[in-house]
């Protein structure tokens, strides 16, 4: 008995010991996923019925906000590196509060499209500086015993995950009042968040120097070892983006409609959840930061051949979709090897005083990896070739990632 209530409490006393600015960075993000995921869910069917968008231009609106988000994590690095992260987060929650205020009342493709384009650079402006401040004190709190930083950084990831389980639960119950509610509670969040960080911010964190934004992005490019980095990350997004492109398609297959999605959806949500800190607890017992990567990646490219391998076969209904289902448990517990370590890897890739640059960089140029290869995905799953095939070049993109990762 004593045994079990000391397991039990172990992890209790290790996040006790963490710093209160880690606490709260933590709890930024599951605000954030919270807030942002009660309403984005329902955005596309909002657009198409109330505002009577047709599916085209919904998918510009939908690639826009992307775009203006991950694409510009590199800027609100940067800036959060010139300026310091009290600044560049309090102007994102200001931003999101207005973008999801304008959003409420938009009923003009132009208003949507301003209101969309403002919630997007609000998270490129704050996510990377809250980000590599979480990186920055993982990395301070392992050199002072308090434990490998993965261990922080799975943390900052099931946080992040527990929000963006909460939020569409939270805007599911509003809509039933109408979506401009659900835009106003999304609002309300960032201004709990804003007074929150106004309050509790430092106004300048000891350790973090400031520096300018000249040069600082040939130095990324110069940086081999963290485009190769960017590279090994980029192909385990794509795959994960897979779950919203390749996934549905194969639960159509099987099920004949989309509606187990939900179910899939929740279960990787719940295993990230309630696993994803023994399974770093685990790996950061066994594994190099550049091991846990490969080890992530196999299993990566092992969800892809579970479903390559059964579709030959096809098969439907219930037995149909354990594919799917295997599917979503191994690339979600190649995720949870992934994401920390990743983080946790910039810090020693990055100069001093630009890591806010290098964890926007990294998703930017992540993020234009996907872009560009979600298009040749959706062309290879149209593409009439033998079933298994696409699922199969699928597997081989996140195994052939392995080779590029750098060696230390």
């Amino acid at each position: 008995m004593t045994a079990l209530w000391t397991g039990v409490r172990e992890p209790a006393r290790r996040r006790s010991r963490l710093s209160p600015l880690l606490r709260l960075l933590i709890l930024t993000q599951l605000a954030f996923n919270t807030g942002f995921f009660a309403v984005l869910p329902f955005l596309s069917e909002h657009l198409g019925r109330a505002v009577g968008m047709a599916g085209w231009l919904v998918g510009l609106v939908l690639g826009l906000r992307t775009f203006s988000q991950q694409g510009l994590f590199v800027v609100g690095g940067a800036l959060a590196d010139r300026y310091g992260i009290r600044p560049v987060v309090l102007a994102g929650c200001v931003l999101r509060i207005a973008g999801f205020g304008w959003l409420g009342f938009a009923a003009q493709t132009w208003t949507v499209i301003g209101a969309v384009l403002m919630i997007g650079f609000a998270a490129a402006l704050f996510s990377p500086a809250v980000e590599s401040e979480v990186a920055r004190q993982a990395v301070a709190h392992e050199e002072a015993g308090g434990g490998p930083r993965t261990r922080v950084l799975a943390l900052f990831t099931v946080a992040g995950q527990a929000g963006a389980f909460v939020g569409p639960l939270l805007g599911a119950m509003l809509l039933s009042v109408d979506f401009r509610t659900v835009c106003l509670a999304g609002a309300g969040i960032f201004v709990l968040v804003l007074a929150g960080h106004t309050w509790l911010l430092p106004q300048h964190i000891p350790g973090r120097t400031r520096v300018h934004v000249r040069g600082g992005l040939g130095l990324v490019l110069r940086n081999r070892r963290f485009l190769a980095l960017c590279c090994g990350y980029g192909a385990y997004l794509l795959a994960y983006n897979q779950l919203y492109l390749a996934l549905p398609a194969e639960v159509e297959r099987a099920a004949g409609s989309q509606a187990p999605l939900a179910w899939l959806f929740a279960l990787s949500s719940l295993l990230v959840v309630t696993a994803q800190l023994p399974v770093t607890r685990w790996a950061g017992t066994r594994f190099t930061l550049p091991r846990s990567m490969v080890a992530g990646l196999l299993l990566v490219a092992a969800a892809f051949a579970v479903v390559a391998a059964a579709r030959p076969a096809d098969g439907t209904g219930t037995a149909g979709l354990l594919p799917a289902a295997g599917f979503v448990v191994l690339l979600t517990l190649g995720q949870m090897l992934i994401a920390p370590v990743a983080r946790a890897w910039v810090p020693d890739l990055a100069e001093d005083g630009r890591l806010g640059l290098y964890t926007g960089a990294l998703s930017s140029v992540s993020g234009l990896i996907v872009l560009a290869g979600s298009s040749a995905t959706g062309l290879l799953l149209d593409s009439g070739l033998p079933a298994a095939v696409p699922w199969l070049v699928l597997a081989a993109l996140p195994a052939a990632a392995i080779g590029v990762l750098p060696r230390r």
